[in-house]
């Protein structure tokens, strides 16, 4: 163990702990403090005048956690298995790309042009975070139930494979009717098995539905698959400037300059008084154009007088699984094979282990 780091270790194994007023949805409109509690071991580590707390725990327990944690516990049994295969698939890919050392520049400056996009690269202490940057993971803090267990069981070692390789999965809350190419979002490597698929399933507003998808605190958020947000010229300006660094001076004009197949923009040109900038991607130009984050980046924009009308859909970058959709196809009876072949269309579901 290094310096600065403090290793516990509950006995017996169903102990537990309490981590206090830990933030979810961070940089988000729904971010929150809540108190947690783990199971597993917990690492302590300081870095710089920060603490770091990390949990060890088997994989499939982890598992077990995310889809109570990205979902309600009792979600359909069908949804559940789904998110099981997938999150499982999503974290050893992350594993696998670790080891093998591959990373990509995720910040390109150019005098004309600024392309970020946030992965889970960004962690350089632990395998993935716990909030909504990777998969949501809050421990045993969200009730579990028998078939959430059941999920994680009968699909035990289960995941998607394309190419000899566990697929890179991904998933978001509401695609708005097309999910959207793994490319336009993050690396600069397209994925087969994550390219554009049209969603007929995802515009629901049954509240039955949508609680097996949204806990609580995101059933907060109201008309995702269709959403519309006003800005003056002035008030933009002053969020643009502030979010993104640059002074643009007056905003005059937000244009398109590249969409992906489901709409969303990668590239934005942001025209103003006294510059002129793109910037991309999609995670970026949400997170400028909002105090918090645009529900997507697949919008339109009107231009009056002495405002930005931004029409847009969907919730999230749209690339692989929808959950709302998916929620609707389980719904309407469709197995988590089925669903999983909708949303990953060229990949393979394969034991792992």
């Amino acid at each position: 163990m290094s310096a600065g780091e403090i290793h516990v270790v509950n006995h017996p194994a169903h102990a537990s702990f309490i981590l206090k007023e830990v933030p979810i949805g961070i940089g988000f409109h729904w971010e929150q403090k809540e108190d947690q509690e783990f199971q597993g071991e917990l690492n302590i580590i300081r870095d710089g005048n920060n603490l770091t707390a990390i949990n060890i725990i088997p994989v499939e327990d982890y598992l077990t956690s995310v889809i109570s944690s990205e979902m309600r516990a009792t979600s359909s049994i069908e949804l559940l298995k789904a998110h099981a295969v997938i999150s499982r698939s999503w974290l050893l890919a992350q594993q696998e790309k670790a080891s093998r050392g591959e990373r990509y520049a995720s910040v390109t400056e150019t005098p004309e042009e600024s392309v970020r996009w946030y992965d889970r690269e960004d962690h350089t202490l632990f395998d993935v975070c716990a909030d909504d940057h990777c998969q949501r993971y809050q421990g045993i803090t969200r009730a579990s139930t028998p078939e959430v267990k059941e999920a994680v069981e009968s699909t035990f070692g289960e995941v998607l494979f394309y190419d000899g390789k566990v697929c890179d999965t991904r998933f978001s809350k509401c695609c708005g009717g097309a999910t959207e190419r793994f490319e336009n979002c993050w690396e600069p490597v397209p994925h087969p098995y994550l390219t554009s698929v049209a969603d007929p399933f995802c515009h629901t507003d049954d509240p039955q539905v949508l609680r097996q998808v949204l806990n609580p605190y995101d059933l907060e958020t109201r008309d995702f698959y269709r959403w519309t947000v006003e800005y003056d010229r002035e008030t933009l300006s002053e969020l643009v400037r502030r979010k993104s660094g640059w002074d643009f001076g007056t905003i005059t004009g937000l244009v398109p300059v590249e969409r992906g197949a489901s709409g969303r923009i990668f590239r934005l040109k942001v025209v103003g008084s006294k510059q002129s900038r793109i910037i991309g991607k999609e995670l970026f130009i949400r997170n400028v154009l909002s105090e918090t984050h645009l529900y997507s980046s697949a919008f339109e924009v009107t231009k009056e007088p002495d405002k930005f009308i931004l029409n847009g859909k969907g919730w999230g970058h749209g690339v692989g699984l929808c959950q709302i959709g998916a929620a609707v196809m389980a719904e309407k009876g469709y197995t988590y094979t089925e669903i999983l072949s909708h949303y990953f269309p060229a990949a393979n579901r394969k034991k792992a282990y």
